[in-house]
């Protein structure tokens, strides 16, 4: 079969276009012909080496699968050949994504909603599942509530826009000016332009001095030493990145605020959580742009460029971008 291989950790030119054997699932495992991947900042960290003690070289990365059943090994009772299954591999823990087909225990795997695209598909099941586990497992964020999001245009933000707002949830979040209307779109109710704003000032004028109940913070910088400016008492702040630098939480002491930090963890369950509220209308991924497999170092490229006007995610197309028979 074709794969992307990471052959150095270093920039978008790392990868190298392989032919390597195809993979046979084991005892509870299925084999994916993958029709779409996507791009995540995780990946391009992998790429740069942020996380070399854990990924062997050379080494098949990617972290999203929307495909199609193959085969099935023994003891898999939930699939069968032909099912239509979107899933994130585990991460540091196996092959990931940027191939033809991936093998992947029954236990992580979702049976892809009806209602998306493969590149849909690809593009939400690992910003879905960790947005799905900050605002629901680790926040859990309530109807009524008030939730910050920074940066909700990006990848993880718009799908935390649409799952707090199906809580019933009152949605913040900070966008740049360029990308007010597509929060809009994603259903926030009050958009912060923090080219423009502070958005400590907004929210305590707009819930007069009382702040959110939760913070979701998906950008990092400074965010976690000025979000409790903008918290409640007893509030929650949520991370999913690399807080980089020295925090000061001594506004966070002063509100008892309690701190996660999310590593998204792979199973079956939040996917099914996450197709519910695709089926009811309530969630669907945006797909900014879309490149081919062989493409994988220009899409890397534009996710990490700043201020790249991008919305949502970039889904990569692996059916039918690679030609010629796997093998």
């Amino acid at each position: 079969m074709k794969a992307m291989m990471l052959i150095a950790f270093g920039g978008p030119d790392s990868f190298e276009l392989r032919d390597v054997t195809k993979p046979a699932p084991g005892s509870g495992e299925v084999l994916v012909r993958i029709h779409a991947t996507s791009i995540n900042p995780l990946d391009y960290q992998v790429r740069r080496g942020d996380y070399a003690d854990l990924v062997s070289l050379p080494a098949i990365s990617g972290h999203d699968v929307s495909g199609v059943v193959e085969e099935v090994g023994p003891g898999v009772t939930a699939f069968a050949s032909g099912d239509e299954v979107w899933y994130t591999p585990q991460i540091f823990d196996g092959t990931g994504s940027y191939a033809e087909y991936h093998v992947a225990s029954q236990s992580i795997v979702g049976k892809k909603p009806a209602t998306l695209s493969h590149l849909e598909a690809a593009s939400l099941s690992l910003v879905g599942g960790t947005a799905w586990e900050a605002l629901t497992v680790r926040a859990a964020l309530k109807v009524g509530e008030s939730i910050l999001i920074h940066g909700g245009a990006g990848g993880v933000g718009h799908v935390a826009i649409q799952l707090a707002k199906a809580i019933g949830a009152r949605v913040f979040t900070t966008v740049r000016e360029a990308n007010v209307e597509f929060a809009q779109s994603m259903g926030a109710d009050v958009i912060i332009d923090y080219e423009k704003e502070d958005y400590v000032d907004v929210i305590n004028r707009e819930t007069d001095g009382r702040g959110v109940d939760v913070v979701f913070d998906t950008i990092g910088g400074n965010t976690l030493t000025r979000s409790p400016d903008a918290l409640t008492q007893l509030g929650r702040v949520v991370s999913i990145v690399d807080i980089g630098q020295p925090q000061n939480l001594i506004q966070a002491w002063g509100k008892n605020a309690s701190y996660h930090f999310v590593f998204s963890r792979q199973n079956r369950g939040k996917q099914d959580e996450l197709s519910t509220l695709i089926e009811r209308g309530q969630l669907r991924p945006h797909v900014g742009a879309v490149y081919s497999l062989a493409d994988l170092a220009l899409a890397h490229t534009l996710l990490e460029t700043p201020n790249n006007g991008l919305q949502g995610k970039i889904a990569i197309e692996v059916v039918p971008s690679i030609q010629g028979e796997a093998s």
